[in-house]
Parts: C-alpha cells; structure tokens; sequence
C-alpha cells in the first residue's frame, strides 16, 4: 500500500487534488493568454483546452471536497472518473510515445487539412506557406510572402517540433496517468480504514 493510514490518504488526496486544481486552472490560463496574445485564434482549439481545464477542476473539487469531508459517495464517483480518465490517458501517453516519423506526418497532414484557423496561425508564427507545397491560389498570412524570397513549406518546420512536443506530451500525460492511479489507491485505502474505524468502535 502507497498509504498507511487514515491521515495519510487524506492529506495526500488533498494534495492530489490541490495539483489537479493548480493544472486545470494553468490550462484556463494558458489558453486564455493565447488568445489574448492572438498567438491563438481558433476558438475550437482554445474551447477543448478550456473544456479539457474545467472538467480537471470539476474532478479536483469533488475529490477535495469527498477527502476533507470524508464524503464516501463523492470519493466513490470520484475514483470511477479517475480510472476512466487513467485509461483514456495512459493510452494517448502510450500513442504519443509510439508513433513514429512516418505516422506523425500523416497526423500532421490530416490536421493541417481540417482546420483553417489553426493553418493561418501556424503559417504566419512560423513563417512558412503550404504543407508540402505552396499553392499561389491558397491565402498565406506569412510574412515571406511579401519577401523576394520564396516561402518555405510547413512540413519540415512542424516535424522538427513534433517529435519533440510528442514525446514531451506523452511524459507528461504518463506522469499524471500514474498520479491518478495514486488517487485512486489513497481513496481505496481510505475506504479500508473507514470500514476499520467503523468495525473498531
């Protein structure tokens, strides 16, 4: 057991769910500053990460506020969302990691043809037109466009750091798929000690 006791799994679902709110309100904030800055203007990508950072918050208060009340109902539902999001995030983690150069070209195409938005933003912070190819036809907010020189395409440039945000992602996402599965073994054992308590008195 990770947790020994009563105290133990209480003070550490706390802290838990304290860093699961600091995340999640990192993540409003994040996405807020972006579109602040207009580094950002595809409402659809900002909306998920605004969804994604609420849904973190919901989960951390009802895990608080299950742990500092000793709310039995309230920690029960809050371990089956842990699990699920355990699932679902170790197993993006584990694709993040696996993909390889070939695959994360294709994914970056298929992106890069379904959304206008996010193309124009990428085209004009990274100063590159077209995917694998410019088409004149084609609008491109980048500012080699007014230059003599003719504008490099995406791809290459969005590769370069696509490896790199992957892996990071991943990391970052297996990091947090164990700290889940932490939560969900503190809120068991203090299922265990309650029961103990209980059957004690």
């Amino acid at each position: 057991m990770v947790c020994g006791g009563f105290a133990c799994s209480k003070n550490c679902l706390c802290a838990l769910n304290l860093l699961y709110t600091l995340v999640s309100l990192l993540l409003i904030g994040i996405a807020a500053w972006g579109i602040g800055f207009g580094l950002i203007s595809s409402l659809r990508v900002v909306g998920v990460v605004i969804a994604v950072g609420i849904f973190l918050f919901l989960i951390a208060l009802v895990g608080l506020i299950g742990a500092v009340k000793h709310h039995q109902v309230l920690l029960f539902f809050y371990m089956i969302i842990l699990l699920l999001v355990f699932v679902v995030q170790f197993s993006v983690s584990c694709a993040c990691l696996a993909l390889n150069q070939e695959q994360q070209g294709q994914l970056l195409e298929v992106g890069w043809n379904n959304t206008a938005s996010a193309r124009n933003d990428i085209q004009r912070n990274l100063n590159c037109c077209g995917f694998r190819t410019y088409n004149p036809n084609d609008t491109c907010l980048a500012s080699c466009i007014k230059s003599s020189h003719p504008c490099s395409p995406c791809a290459p440039i969005i590769g370069k750091y696509a490896g790199e945000v992957l892996r990071f992602v991943g990391g970052i996402g297996l990091f947090f798929s164990f700290t889940e599965i932490f939560g969900t073994e503190c809120r068991v054992t203090r299922m265990h000690w309650k029961r103990w308590i209980v059957d004690f008195k």
